[in-house]
């Protein structure tokens, strides 16, 4: 159940050897919705249901993430890419994606731009590619070397992931903070054995997903509608890195929002993705 008491059902699918948790709501055209770290489905936790009047919402836990099936393994972007075009099943989709979601819904683009009637991509940036360099500045956000040590992060922080993982809700929505409910289930979510260690695998894999976008961008432009939406702290940087690689992209800036956009201002988002 979400916000507006919209029923929310989660099923099981498998994709590309692997078997994701899917929640689902509504009927209609489909939209696929992609968190990031240390996320879960229930980013969306807001807005589905605004969505699910008019819209088959497809809002899976990524592989290794949630309840989806447990592995440290193939989360790189392509890996993950893959995942969500065999959940498509040929359909097409306005494809939105969050954070660390972000680079996977561009390959997918990319890669079938035919499975992507729209593509959203919010408060995320795509590797080193040109653009963002001014907020890339003081080097990356010092997360990403304390996740991409092998063992490191999930080893001191056993018994506190909870915790942990809380404190990017309360940056990620400047102090604003989450529904209750929302944050126990993340809290759970990341306290399960050995869950935390098989999400830093996204973090263990950006060398490779820094490749493949690298790759992909040369090769190729990218041809369906784009938004960019950014907030605090990345603004402009993924609007500037996707300007000279699409035919069609809309940048905008949510004022006032911190980098959890769906959590900390749910209606700006649905405004902007008028769907």
């Amino acid at each position: 159940m979400t916000r507006g008491g919209t029923v929310t059902e989660q099923v099981r699918t498998r994709t590309n050897g692997i078997e994701l948790n899917v929640a689902t709501a509504g009927a209609g055209p489909p939209v696929v919705l992609l968190h990031g770290f240390p996320h879960t489905w229930r980013v969306w936790s807001e807005i589905i249901g605004p969505l699910s009047g008019g819209h088959r919402v497809l809002a899976p836990d990524l592989r290794g993430f949630g309840d989806s099936e447990a592995s440290g393994e193939g989360l790189d972007a392509g890996t993950l890419a893959t995942d969500i075009e065999g959940l498509l099943g040929g359909e097409s989709a306005t494809v939105v994606a969050l954070d660390a979601g972000v680079p996977v819904a561009f390959l997918l683009a990319l890669r079938r731009p035919d499975l992507v009637r729209r593509l959203v991509l919010v408060e995320g940036t795509l590797g080193t590619l040109p653009g963002a360099e001014d907020f890339l500045a003081g080097g990356p956000p010092w997360w990403f070397g304390f996740h991409a040590v092998p063992g490191l992060a999930e080893t001191v922080l056993a018994g506190h992931e909870a915790e942990y993982v809380g404190w990017f809700y309360d940056q990620g929505t400047r102090g604003r903070g989450v529904r209750p409910d929302v944050r126990e289930a993340f809290g759970r979510a990341y306290a399960r054995p050995g869950a935390l260690g098989r999400t830093l695998g996204f973090y263990r894999a950006l060398p490779r997903t820094g490749s493949q976008l690298a790759e992909a961008a040369s090769r190729t432009r990218l041809t369906v509608p784009t938004t960019a939406i950014g907030a605090a702290p990345v603004g402009r940087a993924l609007e500037q890195q996707l300007r000279p690689l699409c035919e069609d992209l809309t940048g905008l800036v949510v004022p006032d929002c911190g980098h959890i956009v769906p959590l900390d201002r749910p209606a700006a988002l649905l405004e902007a993705l008028s769907l």
